[in-house]
């Protein structure tokens, strides 16, 4: 590394029982080339303190707020590097300001922001400060999401016509809200979760995955939201029609109440020459067909795949890798850039290959216009335009 050293981080949230904050950990430490040394874990002071205990931080290391441990580890020598950001969705944006405004790189959950207005802050920061800001849609870090990517930008597919994109889940087809899932209590919460549960939980990043892609971005949509279980404060289930710049047209749908799908992240691209089929749940396939010829199935760790997909490769051919390992892929790209940012040196041709600060505000954008879209039941403008 460009440092000679591990990357130093701190996580905000992701406290005793919280699932993201697990997983983020677990990708953080995969390579070994970053570690956990402080952590605001929770808004209880005593739960922070107990986590850092769980995880073997130095106990003044623990901190009962996110600004405490901002201050504190700005004005350390050895102060984290980043700071992971894996609370609830309402607090991503003053936890991330508060550290990007220390000169504190930022890797951040989705979806960014509650608001546009706050995106756009974030956004106007992190040009102002020179900070790395990473977004963690993890599904852009599997290598055959990668070489669908490249199939699609090397030409491999001609003219894209029509993208179809699904985030099914079954989880909450039923009031789980009220029966204790830690989970559910804040994703179906608007002052929480903002004004979205199932566009803003998974479809974002189903039209992440479709924009990553393809590179194409969205010009109009018009959008079907139903909330199916009653007493539910937000939409659990979304129909989307897309309208594509430069004429691709697209579906979207993400669900919660699709009961016997777990996690079934599905998307088919369908070119003039060529179409691709990538499955979240059997990830290290790439399904490509074409006009004439038998299916081919392309597998993650050959030879044959582009460049980009080996650089997130782990493991050898035949030996799977998933969803950690994606997880992981985000982690190390932004750990690499925000090494070679701190030694005055230029990353990697392959490091700077994740989700940044302006992804996340497009993420944004979408879910605020599906949202406008579904309530008024007819055509919304999404087109973005990056804050001046």
């Amino acid at each position: 590394m460009a440092l000679g050293r591990k990357l130093r981080y701190g996580m905000v949230g992701g406290g005793p029982g919280a699932f993201i904050g697990a997983a983020h950990r677990k990708a953080a430490a995969l390579d070994g080339e970053m570690e956990l040394v402080s952590g605001a874990f929770s808004s209880d002071p005593a739960l922070s303190a107990r986590m850092g205990r769980e995880l073997y931080l130095d106990p003044a290391r623990a901190y009962g707020s996110y600004e405490e441990m901002a201050d504190r580890e700005a004005a350390r020598d050895d102060g984290i590097d980043f700071v992971s950001i894996v609370t609830p969705n309402h607090l991503h944006h003053r936890v991330a300001k508060t550290f990007i405004d220390r000169g504190i790189h930022v890797v951040c959950d989705k979806p960014m922001t509650n608001t546009v207005e706050e995106a756009e802050d974030l956004c106007r920061r992190v040009a102002d400060s020179g900070v790395v800001f990473a977004l963690t849609h993890n599904y852009t870090g599997y290598p055959m999401v990668k070489h669908a990517r490249h199939m699609v930008r090397t030409g491999e597919l001609g003219t894209i016509r029509k993208i179809v994109v699904e985030y099914p889940q079954g989880w909450a087809g039923e009031l789980v809200e009220t029966m204790g899932s830690k989970q559910a209590e804040w994703r179906m919460d608007p002052a929480r979760a903002g004004v979205s549960s199932a566009i803003g939980d998974i479809g974002t990043h189903a039209e992440n995955l479709a924009r990553y892609i393809t590179g194409l971005e969205l010009e109009e949509i018009h959008a079907d939201l139903t909330t199916f279980v009653p007493g539910r404060a937000l939409e659990d289930d979304g129909n989307i029609l897309i309208h594509y710049a430069g004429g691709a047209r697209g579906i979207l749908f993400a669900s919660q109440i699709s009961l016997g799908d777990e996690n079934n992240l599905r998307i088919r691209i369908y070119g003039t020459e060529a179409a691709l089929e990538w499955k979240q749940e059997h990830p290290n396939w790439l399904h490509v067909r074409r006009h004439e010829g038998p299916e081919q199935v392309l597998k993650r760790g050959n030879p044959y795949l582009a460049e980009v997909a080996a650089h997130n490769t782990r493991l050898p051919w035949g030996h799977p890798e998933a969803f950690i390992e994606a997880f992981a892929n985000i982690y190390l790209n932004a750990g690499r850039t925000i090494a070679a940012r701190i030694a005055g040196e230029d990353p990697g041709p392959f490091d700077t290959d994740f989700p940044t600060v302006q992804d996340g505000a497009i993420g944004v954008h979408f879910i605020h216009a599906a949202i406008r879209s579904g309530r008024e039941r007819t055509w919304i403008d999404a087109r973005y335009s990056p804050p001046a």
